[in-house]
């Protein structure tokens, strides 16, 4: 019973963590022959409200400390659901940019070229004068990597290896108006040809590529020496950069950016985050200050209600005129319609704070009143450290400078491409390529037992290394003027040093921002303290008052009067509070440290759960 009860649990709690995961995005598993071709499997969007929203619930109504608040807006705020995907999306901007990929939105495309093995059959003797024979001949890839791109600068090479196969059959026939090559007055060609090849691109710039070629040919024409025919060759090609688009840091540059966006897209999520927290943080000071002006609207109320039955009381007696009853009646009137604009107000708080807190709408909710478990609290003493402190431990925590720094060092990374673009084109490039033929003799034709056989012929001939054949090149290009590569790396340095001017003035206007919050907290405590003092004395003098006039030495118009300053008083204290709580808030979130003060980690935001009970 007990292992069930354990099984019973443990299940619960896993539908529970599941329920508050995160969106996750898993790689394709499967053999490694067809898992590149297998797209990632995307977990399903959460459409619910956690279990500790219901979790909070007693009798109708919903208690909530600060922290409840922000646990579940970090849980079920479908903003910060959508700001989860930032990160993920950055993990994938690095794999293609690993893979040589150019930046989403940017096309490309490689070329292709078409290639025939000269030399065999009578169109192949006609290819190799010189001669264009027309037809249909074979296809074969060239994969040369061609990028073509609307970046500015330098574009990074492909990095992922890729595999080629282009595989025809062809059955043709040509007419032969002159029969002095084929012999025939109709030519029918019967063809296989296979065509391999794989590319790897270097992260240096340039790319490796391995072809294989094979071929075989029957036709009918009686001049032929050798019928059928094979022929294949091996090519082992390579090219690399001298000047532009040469070295690992003018092509790796996209992934150092895309790591660094990595990075960007946490602490971006992080701002989002404090954001959010922030937001809850002064909607529930706000909802407390809201409550605290209900309860003191509800007071103001009940001592009206009492004073009005009072008087009513003291003029039955014949103590007083009748003529005070109409007044007291309409101060009682008065608190009464305060009461009711405190209440519409503290609803539309809770219907605010309730709609950050929640995913999908619940009625059980809705109908649920918020209790407020936490109150503001001021401090005896405001120990603050010194300004320029204060604007240090800015510079290290808060996410816009991070971004800030992170997109300057982006800004100098991409300027290697616009720099590497000024420098003219060069290609070394080199080619060892070796081929062979064979095919089957003919009776009546001269032949050589050399050439006698089939595929396994050719591609022996091929691994002796009988016909081999080497090139190499330089390939060199170089724009007269040169005036569009200047003016892109001219531009792109003025915003360089326009972005250095920018976080200076940043940084100025932080420290700004902080030196007001500043004050503003100071100020708020001040108002405070001289809001607590004006409140003691107006109930000292209500208490007064209304001793005077129980006495019958003071005058119902002498009691409403301070009675109303009373509930100002009392409404300046609340507002006091209220305001000491937003400029709290307001100096944590500008030092970046509104997730600290509140006991939130990046981590939590990001898989949606808080492990805190």
């Amino acid at each position: 019973m007990k292992s069930l009860f354990q099984q019973l649990v443990a299940s619960v709690c896993a539908c529970a963590l599941l329920q508050a995961q995160g969106p996750v995005v898993d790689r394709p598993t499967g053999p490694m022959l067809w898992r590149p071709y297998l797209p990632a499997k995307i977990s399903p969007a959460r459409m619910t409200n956690t279990q500790r929203l219901h979790g909070l619930m007693r009798a109708g109504r919903l208690y909530l400390t600060l922290q409840d608040a922000i646990a579940l807006a970090i849980e079920n705020d479908l903003n910060l659901e959508v700001a989860r995907n930032g990160p993920i999306n950055a993990d994938w901007a690095i794999e293609r940019a690993q893979a040589g990929g150019a930046p989403r939105g940017v096309s490309s495309a490689s070329s292709q070229i078409g290639g025939a093995n000269a030399g065999l059959g009578v169109l192949g003797t006609a290819s190799s004068a010189g001669v264009s024979a027309g037809g249909g001949g074979s296809v074969g890839g060239n994969g040369g990597g061609g990028v073509t791109t609307s970046q500015i600068g330098t574009t990074a090479q492909v990095l992922d290896p890729f595999v080629q196969n282009a595989t025809s059959f062809s059955h043709i026939t040509y007419p032969q108006a002159i029969q002095a090559i084929s012999g025939v007055p109709t030519l029918v060609d019967t063809q296989r040809i296979y065509s391999n090849l794989i590319q790897q691109g270097l992260p240096t710039g340039g790319f490796v590529q391995f072809k294989s070629y094979e071929q075989h040919l029957s036709e009918n024409s009686p001049g032929d020496n050798y019928n059928p025919a094979s022929g294949a060759y091996l090519q082992l090609l390579g090219q690399i950069p001298v000047f532009r688009g040469r070295g690992l840091a003018v092509n790796a540059r996209q992934i150092k950016v895309a790591l660094n966006n990595k990075i960007a897209a946490r602490d971006t999520f992080r701002s989002q985050l404090e954001n959010l927290v922030s937001s809850v943080v002064t909607q529930y000071w706000d909802l407390v200050s809201s409550g605290d002006t209900l309860k003191s609207r509800q007071e103001a109320a009940d001592i009206a209600q009492k004073f009005y039955q009072d008087t009513k009381a003291q003029i039955d007696l014949g103590t007083l005129a009748p003529v005070e009853l109409p007044r007291a009646a309409a101060e009682l009137a008065a608190r009464k319609q305060d009461l009711s604009i405190a209440l519409a107000t503290v609803r539309q708080q809770e219907a605010s704070l309730k709609d950050q807190m929640t995913r999908t709408p619940d009625p059980e909710l809705d109908a649920a009143e918020i209790v407020t478990l936490d109150h503001i609290e001021v401090p005896d003493e405001e120990n603050l450290p010194p300004l320029r402190d204060l604007l240090a431990r800015a510079m290290a925590h808060r996410p816009d400078m991070e971004l800030a720094k992170i997109r300057d060092q982006n800004s100098e990374i991409a300027s290697l491409g616009t720099k590497d673009s000024l420098l003219p084109v060069g290609i070394a490039y080199g080619q060892y390529f070796n081929r062979g033929a064979a095919g089957t003799p003919q009776p009546g034709h001269p032949t050589s037992p050399f050439f006698s056989g089939g595929y396994g012929t050719a591609l022996g001939q091929i691994f002796r290394n009988d016909f081999p054949t080497e090139y190499g090149g330089f390939y060199f290009q170089a724009p007269l003027g040169n005036r569009q590569a200047q003016a892109d790396y001219g531009v792109e340095q003025l915003q360089l040093k326009q972005s250095d001017v920018s976080s200076q003035r940043d940084k100025n206007a932080i420290l700004v921002d902080i030196s007001n919050e500043m004050l503003a907290l100071r100020q708020a405590r001040s108002r405070h303290v001289v809001a607590s003092e004006a409140l003691k004395l107006q109930q000292q003098l209500l208490e007064a008052e209304k001793n005077r006039f129980s006495f019958g030495t003071g005058t119902l118009g002498a009691v409403i009067i301070v009675q109303r300053a009373v509930v100002a008083a009392q409404t300046t204290l609340i507002t006091s509070l209220s305001a000491y709580a937003r400029a709290r808030s307001s100096l944590d979130k500008a030092l970046g440290e509104m997730l600290e003060v509140n006991h939130v980690s990046v981590d939590e935001g990001l898989s949606g759960t808080v492990n805190r009970p």
